[in-house]
């Protein structure tokens, strides 16, 4: 029997996530299809949740902008999206209450631990949703301390009036002003010089945003630990001003294939009951990433 998986965001087509779901199922031999879905709107978005609670989708994974609306339109919230107030995999269970997950964050947990296997401190760049995933992956890993910095948290602010930054103190981050003044450039720089992992968590660097120089150059580059890790959520292009930093510095860095690949094995997961290799669906999104470079 052939299933019916989809893709809920706006706009889609630019996703790389039907090759990599498509290399899932050939690799557990299963004859299921994944189809992207445009939701112009959030009618749009109640009608395909809807058709997933009737049984006509067999499971959906929600990108952007409905991770948070798409959260509050299912039936049930699972602890990973109720943690971080989004939901990127929805299912249906056997009532037929749709049913929300987060497999972003146990996925950029798996990506860090795969490389520092006791990452005890993290700096987590960014207030989004990627940044509260990263926030949580930070619990997942045990990790002893959480700073967070984001270019909307100004030094005259007392953080407690930061944009978002009451999410971000609820799930245990420490809170740092952006380093435009003397004192937060100080606490954002001893910071790094502390942490096992850096995390870039903004769009900062992706193909059709600002360049992310800025961002980048906030980190005392010269002055981190050489066993650092810094992992940038953004995978297109491979290199970005923050990771070509850290490579001209010599320390270990990653781009968010992974993380992608990852979370969607998750999903599989969860799904199915079977999670699939990592091994052939990063392949698949590596080799759409590299058609797409050449186009």
């Amino acid at each position: 029997m052939s299933l019916k998986f989809v893709l809920l965001g706006h706009p889609v087509s630019h996703s790389m996530s039907p090759a990599i779901h498509q290399a899932a199922y050939d690799e557990l031999g299963l004859a299921h299809r994944y189809e992207l879905v445009d939701v112009p709107g959030e009618a749009a978005l109640a009608a395909a949740i809807d058709a997933l609670r009737r049984g006509e989708i067999a499971g959906a994974n929600v990108t952007v902008p409905w991770k948070r609306e798409a959260l509050r339109l299912c039936d049930e919230r699972a602890d990973s999206a109720r943690a971080v107030g989004a939901a990127n995999v929805l299912l249906r269970d056997e009532q037929g209450r749709v049913v929300a997950h987060n497999t972003d964050v146990p996925a950029l947990a798996e990506e860090i631990r795969r490389r520092v296997p006791a990452a005890r401190r993290l700096v987590v760049i960014g207030n989004g949703g990627a940044a509260l995933a990263a926030v949580a992956a930070g619990s997942l890993l045990s990790a002893e301390s959480v700073s967070v910095t984001a270019r909307r948290w100004s030094d005259s602010l007392p953080p407690r009036e930061f944009a978002h930054g009451e999410e971000f103190s609820a799930l245990g981050a420490r809170l740092l002003a952006w380093p435009s003044g003397a004192l937060a450039h100080a606490s954002v720089a001893r910071a790094c010089r502390e942490a096992d992992v850096i995390v870039q968590a903004t769009s900062a660097g992706l193909h059709g945003a600002e360049a992310g120089g800025a961002l980048a150059a906030i980190i005392p580059w010269p002055q981190l630990s050489k066993s650092v890790l810094a992992y940038d959520v953004v995978y297109n292009p491979p290199e970005t001003e923050f990771l070509r930093a850290a490579r001209e510095h010599g320390l270990a860095h990653a781009h968010g294939l992974g993380m992608l690949v990852t979370q969607a094995a998750l999903a599989v997961e969860l799904w199915l009951g079977t999670k699939p290799a990592f091994e052939p669906l990063y392949a698949a999104a590596s080799a759409c990433l590299a058609a797409r470079s050449r186009s």
